[in-house]
């Protein structure tokens, strides 16, 4: 709330660190400074809306999933989700943050054309989750701290639709009531990589504590992003909200071009209002929404249907014995058991489906060759062919004995690749198919001898080539495994040209 202007944001270190020059834009006349905060509304894992028993299942035909009370009929009174209320408090735990025992809703009055009781049950100075932090590791090997403010529970409002009809809009209620915990963060981000990174951390973190799925092209995680620039040392400037951006990379574009908006202004001695914008990716371009709302022009007051939301630690402490391992501590746990480099570690962490594959891989074997067969390989594969972890035609069981396979030497690295792909295309047990199609590799040295003694007898000048030039040992390594159907131990046959061509 405090990005949105509704109540001073106090100051952090952060706000007048050193600058970074790599982080400043450049514009017609000077180096500028972004400042960024983010407002994340994540949508709960609930079966059940906040203060209504209607299903939150997404996809439902229009105002199907509505009761009484989301359509705020006469009488009707919401009653809380306990569900939903632990889901926060889990949220809060994985974000480091200070768990209030006591908080209270209130009702936020606005024009919700969409939200038929005419004002938001959300939180205001008393939030159920206080000040955290999110620890972002970002590409180029650093890391940095963005501050939590505070996490509160609200109900999301329903949606409006003005493609049905020329003359009239309708309105789908089956949003209205679902819970929302809206995340919002200190203005500690100083670019868009920085904001693309902490979005996608915060959205795995969510997903690890299996409070929020996560999925932006379903709404269940949207970002108003509050943007500033400023000369470096100087004051804040006068941030502008970007409403609403639905996916990472658009949050990355919205920045950048909001950015650029308000430094021509500046530099062309304009001043900025204050106020909500939308951004469209198709024109690259923010516009203006409305002038931004104080907290004065919400009337906030606790909602008089609900009494004050309060519970003691012992109910916390339960929930957080419940929590699973965390990204940052998984990470430094493969980091240490495994022997993984962090950015080895931080790229299989990134899902926790990933991080169970590459843990049920790895275990009992080599941590660093099951790591570059689940990130290389299978990874690579996903990717190409477009599809999630939970996908796989590969399981880890298959993809673990392609491993040992390697490992005692049975097949190299070229037949494992091919192996992959039977395994991938056809399935079956990698072992009865390296055993049914002769695909173990050739470690007879009498039977790879035999073969290299051929290519010299029939290149005689590439051996005398070879003698004066040794990195053509390369071309003959790549005869030799093409003469054996490329299942030569590829150690054995480099150690055998190099003593019949005198190579040291």
């Amino acid at each position: 709330m405090g990005l949105n202007g509704d109540r001073p944001t106090p100051a952090r270190t952060t706000m007048n660190a050193p600058v970074d020059p790599k982080k400043l834009i450049k514009g017609g006349l000077y180096d500028w400074e972004v400042i960024v905060g983010m407002e994340i509304h994540a949508q709960v894992s609930s079966r059940a809306k906040l203060f209504s028993g209607a299903s939150t299942e997404f996809g439902g035909e229009p105002n199907d999933h509505v009761s009484l009370v989301d359509a705020a009929m006469p009488g009707m009174l919401p009653v809380i989700n306990a569900e939903c209320v632990a889901q926060a408090v889990r949220t809060g735990l994985g974000l480091k943050a200070k768990i209030n025992l006591r908080s209270v809703f209130d009702r936020k009055n606005y024009f919700y054309p969409d939200l038929p009781q005419g004002y938001q049950i959300s939180q205001y100075k008393d939030p159920i989750v206080g000040e955290g932090e999110v620890l972002v590791d970002m590409a180029d090997g650093s890391s940095i701290t963005v501050g939590i403010e505070r996490l509160h529970l609200e109900q999301d409002a329903g949606k409006s639709l003005h493609d049905q009809d020329p003359l009239r809009s309708f309105v789908d209620l089956n949003r209205s009531g679902v819970a929302l915990m809206e995340i919002v963060s200190r203005p500690d981000l100083r670019s868009s990589e920085e904001a693309r990174a902490y979005v996608t951390k915060l959205r795995t973190i969510l997903r690890y504590l299996g409070t929020c799925d996560g999925d932006m092209e379903k709404g269940s995680l949207r970002a108003d992003v509050n943007v500033s620039v400023r000369r470096p040392g100087e004051p804040l400037g006068t941030r502008c909200e970007i409403k609403n951006v639905n996916s990472i990379r658009f949050i990355g574009q919205a920045i950048e071009t909001e950015a650029r908006r308000q430094i021509a202004i500046l530099e062309d001695g304009g001043t900025i209002d204050q106020e909500t914008r939308l951004f469209d990716p198709g024109k690259g371009e923010t516009r203006s929404m409305r002038s931004k709302e104080e907290a004065h022009d919400y009337r906030y007051f606790p909602d008089p249907d609900l009494l004050p939301l309060e519970f003691d630690q012992a109910y916390v402490d339960a929930l957080a014995e419940g929590l699973p391992e965390l990204p940052d501590a998984k990470k430094a746990r493969f980091v240490k058991a495994f022997g993984l480099s962090p950015y080895d570690a931080g790229v299989l962490v990134a899902e926790r489906a990933s991080a169970d594959y590459y843990e049920a891989v790895a275990k009992g074997r080599d941590g660093k060759a099951a790591a570059n067969w689940v990130i290389n390989e299978l990874f690579g594969r996903l990717n190409k062919e477009g599809l999630a972890i939970e996908a796989t035609p590969v399981s880890a069981e298959q993809l673990g004995a392609i491993v040992d396979l390697i490992g005692e030497g049975v097949i190299s690295g070229k037949i494992a690749k091919d192996l992959f792909e039977i395994v991938w295309t056809e399935g079956g047990d990698p072992r009865a198919i390296v055993e049914s199609r002769g695909m173990k590799q050739v470690t007879d040295t009498g039977a790879i001898e035999a073969a290299i003694d051929r290519i010299i007898a029939d290149n005689p000048d590439k051996v005398a080539q070879a003698k004066e030039k040794p990195t053509l040992l390369g071309w003959f390594v790549g005869q030799t495994m093409k003469a054996t159907g490329g299942k030569a131990n590829p150690a054995a046959v480099n150690a055998l040209l190099k003593a019949k061509l005198g190579i040291a």
